[in-house]
């Protein structure tokens, strides 16, 4: 995600911040390392980005308030901030990296052409995913394996173009950024 957001991180450095970027691993811990951060003021800007993990009905604070039970009522809802449904969505936004990634053997046909891929099931995602890799030399997308080195090659553009939680993302992050 770092490399991702790699323009970001440049203009905070610009500015003179320090960048930090936290993979937290699971969803309680991103969410209590979150709020610790918060409540504690441990950065200039704090950030919540997790998997909506469901289509999403409700801001992002309603949404992670139902579905696991997280009071945010102690930040601002514009740092809350979701992947909806799944990070993979965002992978899978940019067909040319996955492409050139894996190489021989990849089926781009079995990605979800969809404009909005935020509309597609999670399940959908990690099997289209799965069905476009499992034939190449790096064998079926493995998160642990492959996502870290996949989030460097995409292009945000991309994913902004069909993923607005993205855009949504990004856009705070430029205006906290300046």
């Amino acid at each position: 995600m770092d490399s991702f957001l790699n323009e970001q991180k440049q203009a905070a450095r610009g500015r003179g911040w320090r960048w930090k970027l936290v993979a937290a691993g699971p969803r309680d811990k991103a969410f209590e390392g979150f709020r610790h951060a918060t409540k504690q003021r441990t950065a200039d800007v704090v950030v919540l980005l997790v998997d909506a993990e469901a289509p999403l009905q409700h801001p992002p604070r309603d949404h992670l308030r139902s579905r696991d039970g997280w009071d945010l009522r102690f930040a601002e809802e514009d740092t809350i901030h979701l992947m909806v449904q799944t990070m993979e969505a965002w992978i899978v936004a940019d067909p040319e990296a996955l492409a050139t990634y894996y190489g021989e053997g990849f089926l781009r046909n079995s990605l979800p052409d969809a404009v909005d891929l935020e509309s597609v099931p999670k399940d959908q995602i990690e099997r289209s995913l799965n069905a476009a890799t499992t034939r190449t030399r790096k064998g079926a997308y493995d998160k642990i394996r492959h996502a870290t080195e996949l989030l460097a090659k995409i292009d945000p553009t991309r994913v902004q173009a069909r993923c607005a939680s993205c855009v949504r993302f990004l856009d705070y992050l430029g205006k906290e950024l300046g």
